[in-house]
């Protein structure tokens, strides 16, 4: 968790650029504007309130019956001044806080659309996404980003305005009645010394003792509260990860390892909150206790005046809901400590994700990518490595011609499926010059089968009205998935749906949509038959003819459709070669 210092430095990174920077840094002003000044008026509804609740049990206290009635209902006015009756400041009361409620709530939620815009498109951009799965650690704060986009932005903005609207509230209901408190506050001697304004200094010396109680006491429960949402995210994981493999986990009845997996990762749920309950537990005796004590302080300190005659009922009252007011305000934190715990826990967990996204950003290959003038493939001195500096490739050059297939073999782990991440510009641990030519296509072993319906699964990345249903239904009908066509425009969990060889024949008919000039296939085709896989082949080369193919594979059958052949070989933990050999 961050020093104090790094966390209020954290929230205004994350909470300016809204109010500062964005498009609507306008309006949310002046929509938080607005709130604030409602929770003001309500500060002055209390202030009113406070006259009226002096004037009220003088009343009763005077049997003046119709000064109760007037009290009640609309005003007072007499020679003390005017006095709002209960009915109007009622109704103003909830007018104010209806309104401020609904606007608040609206502000959250355009600040949450803006902020979860914000992160998606860095999250998005530049491949950080893909990045950070690479590296990522729960120490860099990279775990879940799903909760991270989701939760913890919802739980920020929600909480940010709630702490703000009332920390201000707060400010100004210590202003408003600390002249009212003072002025009905008695003397206390100490040491013979006269002191004015007993209640006042009462309320701040015990809010100070109350607030200190309550920090060591609670200190421990936002480290506990941000591993909290950590393990609770990483249980719905491991949930989506058993819905997503139903048919694997059913066929190696793996289902008694995935309960035991299961029910660990929710022991740690359950762990984790039981030390929760425990911290929550010890606060909740400190501020339960100091908001008893509170409520009797004020009477206990007045009620030798009123009985001894010097001030009325009204006055009792009075100062033990001034005294109310203003011990409040000093026992902000003590209040909201909980909430504040959570706050942080949020804060550092959204503040970790911005810092892994900027980082995985900045994370780039030193690789040199232009385009190829004649449409070739060429490397030139490159180094590829893995996240953890394991060298797979040391200074390669290579050229592949444009119309000249090549397959690629080698041995399981050498780095082949690697070396197409580093030529698609994904892989960020490479270094040297690559040309690429302009329209490539890249299929990998298992492909990206995205929600929605099957017209969009198929003519993904492109949006389904790229291409008519006539070119859609002829891709299907060329990869073999004629019975697909007539469930184009239905809506259904096709990566549930598709087999694998299916869901390979999609990744094909893709390609056939795109025509590209390049398409680069990692082992897109090991999950049909060897007929299949022919068949898939035949098709390439006939609906695209002036496209080049450039394949890993392992079965030899594949090296038919291709002119050349290059093999990666990796003795051990050393370095790999890349070796073009060309068939007699």
């Amino acid at each position: 968790m961050n020093t104090v210092g790094g966390f209020l430095q954290d929230t205004w990174r994350l909470a300016r650029p809204y109010f500062a920077e964005s498009e609507e840094k306008w309006s949310a002003r002046g929509l938080l504007a607005v709130v604030i000044g409602l929770s003001l008026a309500s500060v002055g509804l209390s202030v009113l309130l406070n006259f009226w609740r002096l004037e009220f049990y003088n009343a009763i206290q005077n049997k003046d019956w119709d000064g109760f009635v007037a009290l009640l209902l609309l005003y007072r006015s007499n020679e003390k001044g005017f006095t709002f009756g209960f009915t109007p400041l009622a109704m103003s009361h909830v007018v104010i806080a209806v309104f401020e409620v609904y606007l608040t709530q609206w502000l959250t939620i355009r600040w949450r659309r803006w902020l979860t815009d914000k992160f998606l498109n860095e999250w998005m951009a530049d491949r950080a996404y893909y990045k950070i799965s690479l590296a990522g650690t729960h120490e860099l704060g990279t775990d879940n980003p799903d909760q991270r986009i989701t939760e913890d932005v919802r739980d920020f903005c929600d909480t940010s305005l709630s702490l703000t609207l009332g920390l201000i509230s707060r400010i100004v209901t210590l202003f408003s009645f600390f002249t009212i408190l003072w002025g009905l506050s008695g003397v206390f001697v100490i040491f013979g010394v006269r002191i004015p304004g007993d209640l006042f200094w009462i309320a701040l010396f015990y809010a100070i003792a109350g607030t200190i109680c309550t920090h060591y006491t609670g200190r421990p429960l936002a480290a506990l509260l941000f591993r909290q949402q950590r393990v609770e995210a990483d249980f719905r994981y491991s949930l989506v990860r058993v819905r997503e493999n139903t048919e694997g986990i059913a066929l190696y009845r793996g289902e008694h390892q995935e309960t035991i997996n299961l029910l660990h990762r929710f022991m740690a749920v359950i762990g984790n909150f039981r030390a929760i309950m425990h911290r929550t537990m010890l606060l909740n005796m400190v501020t339960v206790s100091y908001s008893q004590i509170s409520v009797i302080i004020p009477l206990v300190a007045v009620a030798p005046r009123y009985f001894s005659g010097q001030v009325p009922l009204g006055v009792l009252f009075q100062a033990a809901s001034a005294f109310g007011s203003v011990e409040s305000a000093f026992s902000w934190i003590i209040d909201r400590y909980d909430t504040l715990a959570s706050w942080r826990a949020v804060v550092d967990r959204l503040a970790s994700f911005h810092r892994a996204v900027e980082a995985a950003r900045a994370v780039d290959a030193n690789l040199i990518r232009t385009e190829s003038e004649d449409g070739a493939v060429r490397l030139r001195g490159l180094d590829l490595t893995l996240p953890d500096g394991t060298t797979l490739l040391s200074h390669v050059d290579l050229t592949l011609t444009q119309g000249h297939s090549v397959v690629v073999t080698g041995r399981t782990g050498t780095g082949k499926s690697t070396l197409f991440r580093a030529l698609s510009g994904i892989w960020p641990f490479a270094r040297g010059e690559v040309q690429m030519p302009k329209n490539i296509f890249f299929l990998p072993q298992r492909p990206y089968i995205p929600l929605g319906t099957l017209r969009y699964v198929i003519t993904y990345p492109h949006s389904p009205h790229q291409y008519d249903r006539a070119t859609i239904t002829q891709s299907l009908r060329d990869v073999g998935l004629p019975h697909l066509v007539d469930r184009l425009d239905r809506d259904d969990n096709w990566p549930q749906s598709l087999s694998g060889g299916e869901q390979q024949r999609v990744a094909v008919a893709r390609a056939l949509l795109a025509k590209p000039s390049w398409i680069f296939l990692d082992e897109a085709t090991a999950s049909l038959d060897l007929e299949s896989e022919m068949e898939v082949y035949e098709t390439l080369k006939t609906h695209l003819p002036d496209t080049t193919l450039v394949s890993i594979a392992h079965r030899p059958s594949v090296a038919a459709f291709h002119e050349g052949k290059l093999v990666l070989q990796r003795p051990g933990t050393a370095p790999g070669t890349l070796t073009v050999e060309t068939p007699a």
